[in-house]
């Protein structure tokens, strides 16, 4: 029997043999990393609105989107975009998962604001080195699209 854990996903796999452990661990885990990226990963409401959040699957820069949904209908996205040079002011180590929650406050009371606002418009907050500014993602000729 082989049993291994795989902490980053909180699972544990006993396989009869060494020899197909490998194989089915490889299996399990981009079914499981398909499945994490393939959605939104969190839900909330505010006012009369839904919004689904999450990292965009596959991208090797952070971009972080907040679709914002009435009565089921996508309204908007709004999205925080931090350039690579600028990640490590964050986290030294870059890991994405720990800059989101370091600022998932801040960034939901930006989601919030533009709500209040009644700014329903696609909008990029840009997290460079030298500063932040907001974006119209419905300005830019190529669109970054949440799935």
């Amino acid at each position: 029997m082989a049993r291994i854990t795989v902490a980053k996903y909180n699972r544990m796999y006993i396989f009869s043999s060494y020899k197909s452990s490998f194989l089915a661990l490889i299996i399990i885990l981009t079914n499981e990393k398909f499945t994490r990226e393939d959605k939104m990963q969190e839900k909330w409401t505010y006012r009369n609105y839904e919004i689904e959040e999450g990292l965009k699957p596959g991208s090797k820069t952070f971009r972080y989107f907040f679709k914002v949904l009435e009565n089921g209908e996508k309204k908007c996205n709004y999205c925080v975009w931090i350039a690579d040079n600028a990640i490590e002011k964050f986290d030294p180590s870059q890991e994405f998962d720990t800059v989101v929650s370091s600022q998932k406050t801040v960034w939901h009371e930006w989601v919030k604001k533009k709500i209040d606002e009644k700014d329903f418009r696609n909008r990029a907050l840009k997290i460079e080195k030298q500063g932040q500014h907001e974006i119209n993602l419905s300005e830019m000729s190529e669109h970054i699209r949440p799935d």
